[in-house]
């Protein structure tokens, strides 16, 4: 299936505030990171590539046109998904992420807007984002494949000379290998005519004998 990357605008990233903890450098926390679509109409997203600096977890929403009489809503697509097995260790900290539509919980369809959430609970990291993020939605469907119809209801003049030709025909070949089985059968049920053929051979030994004698 094909791609298509959507062009987007990635704000900068906001620090929250979690209880009366503030994430800021060389503190853990939480940093939000909002993706908009200004000169596309809402779309169907298909895929989300970046790559990874250090975030422990990712959570995603996704504000989705509904109606034109209903205002716009913000929907939870992915929780906390884990980029770090560890995240006292470096294992996945910079690794490049796919994260496809049939991951999310939701429909991710009509999206306006899309918002990141990171999180990194471990005090060992001075700072964590993603980079390199690219947005895709579902490129043009390839034509389906159609047979012609002249392949599936063949006009009488195009249609193909018979393969069969200039052989016997069948049924007339069926009836005489019926008739062949069922002469075989009676001469096995006849002992007497299956030893027609031999006695007149055993007949002309014994006179042969009998003169040589």
């Amino acid at each position: 299936m094909s791609r298509v990357s959507v062009p987007c605008h990635v704000k900068g990233t906001v620090a929250l505030q979690v209880g009366d903890v503030r994430t800021s450098h060389g503190r853990p926390g939480v940093l939000v990171i909002d993706v908009t679509f200004p000169s596309v109409a809402p779309f169907e997203l298909q895929e989300i590539t970046f790559k990874n600096y250090y975030t422990a977890f990712l959570s995603i929403r996704v504000r989705q046109h509904t109606s034109m009489h209903t205002p716009a809503k913000w929907v939870t697509c992915l929780r906390d998904h884990c980029l770090m097995p560890n995240p006292h260790s470096e294992e996945g900290a910079q690794d490049y992420v796919s994260l496809f539509k049939h991951q999310m919980l939701c429909d991710m369809a009509r999206v306006l807007e899309l918002r990141l959430i990171l999180r990194q609970p471990s005090p060992l990291w001075l700072s964590f984002t993603v980079e390199e993020l690219q947005i895709y939605q579902q490129g043009p469907k390839s034509p389906s494949m159609t047979f012609p119809k002249w392949l599936s209801h063949p006009v009488p003049c195009e249609q193909p000379v018979p393969l069969l030709e200039g052989l016997p025909d069948p049924s007339r070949v069926s009836s005489e290998v019926q008739q062949m089985w069922a002469l075989t059968e009676m001469i096995r049920a006849s002992h007497t005519s299956a030893r027609i053929g031999r006695f007149d051979v055993d007949g002309c030994y014994d006179l042969n004998l009998l003169s040589y004698t």
